[in-house]
């Protein structure tokens, strides 16, 4: 089986990154933090662009693509920490009216803790209970809900969303694979970061990345990302389960052990709240609860093996 990229791929790849980097540059992360609201604005250009339809038919109005281009897709989504419920709008596509445009917010309550309640148009799963609790990271807000499944909450404009649970292509483990290729962004982008600052960051008359300790922190930085994103790139071609929960697991600890590396090349200026780095670690810490945590993944890969 050949893992490469196709030429297409890597070009949509590398249109999705010029499309990101138009759309959410740093400037308007740190807007986004900020104001602590989602950007509808964003969110409809981001729906003109086809991101959430990107894996719909043709024929339904769709770009007809397959799991391992949304990979790609979300892979640069996690890279700039892309705000909002976009796996679970991306999944809703086609069975919720107004995903597939970006004119509705679709957000999922299956594993309990729900981001981007208050400003989600259909929220599905059961939310009665729900009560809002403090996120690390301040562009998600959280809701936790007492249990999983259930009926959906009303939309702000009355009466109940349209909810075809039959047809919902939402699954479990489409969820994880795809939060975990945002993982794999961050990843990449946190050591991007370190290797950057590190070829400029001078101390004692040379750059730091000069010296051993931290070669050997960049370069662990690269094994781990790079490791993450060839299983999840793996899984999402071949769909097994197995091979999903392990792509969660490694792309979970490469988000995080690559953010607190991060830290430890910028040093005390990374601890600061003008540095982006501190955003990585928090978000990486959030997705990895927010889609099959890792005692979970671990048991469905001791079961397989």
């Amino acid at each position: 089986m050949d893992f490469r990229l196709t030429e297409d791929q890597r070009a949509l790849r590398r249109g999705v990154r010029e499309l990101l980097a138009r759309l959410f540059d740093r400037e308007a992360l740190r807007a986004a933090v900020s104001e602590a609201s989602l950007d509808r604005e964003l969110w409809r250009e981001l729906g003109d662009a086809g991101f959430f339809a990107l894996r719909l038919p043709e024929e339904e109005g769709g770009v007809g693509l397959g799991l391992p281009e949304a990979v790609l897709v979300f892979e640069e989504a996690g890279r700039v920490l892309l705000p909002g419920p976009l796996v679970a709008t991306h999944l809703a596509a086609g069975s919720v009216p107004g995903a597939a445009e970006g004119a509705v917010v679709v957000t999922d309550a299956s594993e309990g803790l729900v981001p981007w309640l208050d400003e989600a148009d259909v929220v599905l799963g059961d939310v009665d209970g729900a009560v809002p609790v403090r996120s690390v990271d301040p562009l998600t807000p959280l809701h936790r809900v007492p249990g999983p499944g259930g009926r959906a909450r009303p939309s702000p404009s009355g009466g109940y969303p349209p909810r075809p649970a039959g047809r919902l292509p939402a699954t479990g483990l489409t969820e994880a694979l795809l939060t975990a290729a945002e993982q794999v962004g961050s990843a990449r982008a946190t050591t991007d970061m370190a290797v950057s600052h590190a070829r400029r960051r001078e101390q004692f008359g040379q750059v730091i990345g000069g010296f051993q300790a931290v070669k050997h922190l960049c370069a662990g930085m690269l094994v781990r990302a790079e490791l993450a994103r060839a299983a999840v790139w793996a899984a999402s071609v071949t769909g097994d389960p197995v091979e999903i929960a392990g792509a969660k697991l490694l792309a979970d600890e490469a988000a995080v052990g690559n953010a607190r590396d991060c830290l430890q090349v910028h040093g005390g200026m990374g601890f600061t709240w003008e540095a982006d780095v501190h955003l990585h670690l928090k978000r990486a810490w959030v997705r990895a609860e927010l889609r099959m945590p890792a005692a979970r993944a671990e048991e469905t890969v001791a079961a397989g093996l």
